[in-house]
């Protein structure tokens, strides 16, 4: 057994492609000796900002002989199917083995030197490579098969133990000669084998291990910011960064004029991180100091004084071009900001982004008004959602994309808005991902849900949602924001009214924006063709447009398109709401049960429904409880007795008719419909949440709600015992629940289980007596009916 060095040397490679170039050379590597029928010991790899990097050890000096056996057609088989083995073989007749009246395409191959799998391998790994990005170079580019690579190819090491494998790629033999540091070693350096390729790097001021970089920038960074009196701001991405641009890493750190840090210290870390790749530092009170730290990719003569003055002078200019922004920004209010977003389009199928502020000023003024967040003022709410989108206008916002939300809330509090607007300005994008801090502000909460309800709204009006493992517009994320933000701050209401109502809004905006742009279209017709429209023309054709865009007829076709994509939403929420609460441990089965009853999209209620159910199912009493329910809805089931679980009632979708016209694509004055806040109150009082009820399993059986028919016979004890404790469950369940008290409602379900065991095992369901085995059917349901007011145990697994 012996080790394999491999090294692909470089122009320099980006930083973020390099871990993940380290992973594909070991799958790649991997499976070219897999081919082979070689597996080695162990693969390390390794990547600098020039080189790649391959260590395998325990390979062996030689493969072993190979026989392999493909089973084909039998003798008597027709001409054509020997014809096809023969070709996908490659092989001739004669060259068959025939046997018990088979053919068998019998082919043997010998043991390989190691060495000349490698040979061949290198070249294929160099050509399968999936660089995000790649290049052709020199001479061989200007043909199309001509290798490619992340930046030009200039030297490849490929030892076996201590002997050289030949191998070219792009007109590069391999050799045992490799560079050291660009600067402090440039000379060939001679690689005796795997063995003392990183310490002869070393020795050349490489320090090939990734890891060991990181550790180094890390530690003397923190240390570095201890001698000064200050603390490092941690940021491991920035590290995994810096490790990626050096090869013999030097932290250095220095000083920026203090004038600076009236800047938002948000911005100055940016700035320094984005734009230099420094780190920065905090003092004592955990404010930002005016300390930077940079690294070098140099041990300079002189401590480094020279490399801190120059990137003091760089990242001066840069703190001067961000004050310009903040202080130019600072100059236009806010509102005033606004009044561009009408210039900005959203999306090409839902309007501008002007459009979408004022859907989700009116959602944020309705979650507050109808009591859904408490604790809030609704014009904050309203005034907050206004300028939230503000900032996406300014110089700050459009210098640094990452800064949206936070300049706004700068902003918002410079000019004097109350503190629980500008909070909200600030946090509305918030959660943004796992693990980001939540909301509890009211204000801030209004606004952040409404937000993401209008963005998902939106888009499934659009007909763009999610698809597969393709999510362009964080839809996914939204959801998954949106729900720890109704957890956190135990905010209830009804899923389905507020999707629908944000659903009517939106398909308002879409409507209009479809004749806008066929209006464009037309006018654009026009013009080509030589006939423009002359002014009188171009208006009327204008005016009839926006009274087609607004007719009852459009205004009902999309109201079916509402209708579609309410569903699909609930049921988007469903899957998030189970990735989300797979990690907290809780099975999505049970998530499916309490949905299957329909009408709880209260997403507090149903997680702790959730929960209580699975504390419940993994008792001894909750698993007998389960065994006996599937067992009863099996025989229900064969004997074709029908589910007796109503579906959830039809959910009224607001018409975008009753929907404020917000969609003012041509360029008329916002109109707002007069019963608009009628039909919200409607809505609400309506029954628009669907209910959830389920009908007497008896009603069509004759006889008393027990189940006996007729009286004409006596219930045997253990019926009887069923029947009794489903008497005292059934009403206690139903209090429970209403009381939403889930745990009460798993304990009366639990009072069934020694009632249904003694039923099962001493009465005959299909009796030969037509009427008891009606009643006993009829029982049968009433049990699953009061187990059904819970959960559907039928979706549950187990």
């Amino acid at each position: 057994m012996t080790d394999f060095l491999l090294e692909l040397r470089s122009e320099e490679i980006p930083a973020r492609m390099q871990d993940r170039a380290r992973a594909d050379l070991e799958k790649l590597f991997t499976a070219e000796l897999a081919k082979a029928g070689i597996a080695a010991a162990g693969i390390v790899t390794y990547a600098t900002p020039r080189r790649l990097a391959l260590i395998a050890s325990g390979l062996p000096q030689a493969t072993e002989a190979v026989r392999e056996e493909v089973k084909g057609p039998r003798t008597s088989a027709p001409e054509q199917a020997l014809e096809g083995f023969l070709r996908k073989t490659g092989l001739s007749r004669e060259q068959l083995t025939e046997r018990d009246g088979v053919w068998f395409a019998v082919t043997e191959r010998p043991g390989r030197a190691t060495a000349d799998v490698l040979a061949a391998a290198i070249p294929a790994i160099v050509r399968a490579f999936p660089w995000p990005k790649s290049m052709r170079w020199g001479a061989p580019s200007l043909s199309s098969e001509s290798p490619r690579w992340v930046r030009p190819l200039q030297g490849i090491v490929a030892i076996l133990g201590e002997e050289l494998v030949p191998c070219e790629v792009a007109g590069i033999t391999s050799g045992y000669a490799t560079v050291g540091h660009r600067f402090h070693s440039p000379q060939p350096i001679t690689i005796g084998g795997a063995h003392d390729y990183v310490e002869k790097l070393r020795l050349a001021h490489v320090i090939v291990d990734q890891d060991e970089r990181r550790a180094i920038i890390r530690n003397r960074a923190t240390a570095l910011a201890g001698e000064a009196g200050l603390t490092l701001v941690e940021d491991e991405g920035l590290v995994a960064e810096n490790a990626g641009l050096t090869e013999w890493p030097v932290p250095l750190l220095g000083r920026f004029d203090a004038e600076f840090l009236d800047v938002p210290a948000e911005v100055i870390q940016l700035t320094a991180r984005v734009n230099q790749k420094y780190f920065v530092c905090q003092d004592a009170s955990g404010k930002l100091a005016n300390a930077f730290i940079c690294v070098a990719n140099i041990a300079a003569r002189d401590g480094g004084e020279k490399i801190v003055a120059g990137n003091q002078k760089v990242l001066a200019a840069r703190l001067s071009d961000a004050r310009f922004f903040y202080d130019t920004d600072l100059k236009v209010p806010l509102e005033e900001q606004a009044k561009k977003l009408e210039k900005i389009v959203f999306h090409e199928k839902l309007g501008t982004v002007a459009d979408k502020v004022e859907r989700v000023a009116k959602l944020a003024r309705w979650l507050v008004e109808e009591g859904i967040v408490k604790n809030a003022d609704p014009a904050h709410a309203e005034r907050a959602a206004r300028l939230a989108k503000a900032d996406l206008v300014t110089g700050m916002v459009g210098e640094f994309p990452e800064l949206q939300g936070l300049m706004g809330g700068y902003y918002a509090a410079a000019q004097g808005e109350p503190r629980e607007v500008w909070e909200a300005v600030r946090d509305h994008y918030k959660p943004v991902g796992q693990g980001d801090e939540v909301p509890t502000a009211p204000v801030t909460v209004a606004v952040s849900l409404a937000d993401k309800l209008d963005t998902i709204s939106a888009f499934y009006i659009a007909d763009l949602p999610p698809t597969g493992s393709k999510d362009p517009f964080a839809l996914r994320r939204a959801a998954l924001g949106l729900i720890e933000l109704l957890q956190a701050n135990n905010v209830r209401f009804g899923l389905f009214l507020a999707i629908s109502l944000s659903m009517a809004r939106v398909a308002a905006t879409v409507s209009g924006a479809e004749w806008a742009e066929k209006f464009r279209e037309l006018v654009r017709a026009r013009t080509a063709a030589g006939d423009p429209m002359n002014p009188d023309e171009y208006e009327k054709t204008r005016q009839n447009m926006i009274e087609r865009a607004r007719s009852t007829e459009e205004l009902d076709a999309f109201s079916v398109r509402v209708e579609a994509a309410g569903g699909a939403v609930i049921n988007f929420f469903a899957d998030r709401l189970k990735v989300q609460q797979r990690e907290a441990g809780v099975r999505h089965d049970l998530i499916d049960a309490v949905f299957a009853l329909g009408g709880e999209d209260d997403l507090v209620r149903l997680l702790a429904r959730v929960h209580a159910l699975q504390a419940f199912v993994t008792t001894g009493e909750g698993a007998n409880l389960l065994a006996g329910y599937k067992r009863a809805a099996n025989i229900l089931k064969k004997e074709g007795w029908q589910d007796d679980a109503l579906p959830a009632a039809d959910p009224h979708v607001p018409t975008l008719a009753e929907a404020a016209d917000q969609s003012q694509p041509f360029g008329d004055e916002p109109k707002r419909l007069p019963q608009e806040r009628r039909v919200i109150e409607a809505d609400l009082a309506g029954g628009h949440i669907p209910q959830t009820g389920e009908e007497d399993p008896l009603a069509e059986v004759a006889g008393d709600a027990h189940g006996v028919v007729g009286e004409t016979f006596t219930p045997e004890p253990a019926e009887s015992a069923l029947i009794a404790a489903l008497d005292e469950a059934e009403p206690r369940a139903a209090r429970a629940v209403e009381a939403e008290d889930f745990e009460g409602a798993m304990a009366a379900l639990a009072s069934l289980r020694a009632p249904i065991d003694a039923f099962f095992e001493s009465v005959t369901v299909n009796d030969a007596d037509p009427a008891k085995r009606q009643a006993r059917l009829a029982l049968l349901a009433r049990m699953r009916a009061a187990v059904h007011r819970v959960a559907d145990f039928s979706r549950i697994e187990g």
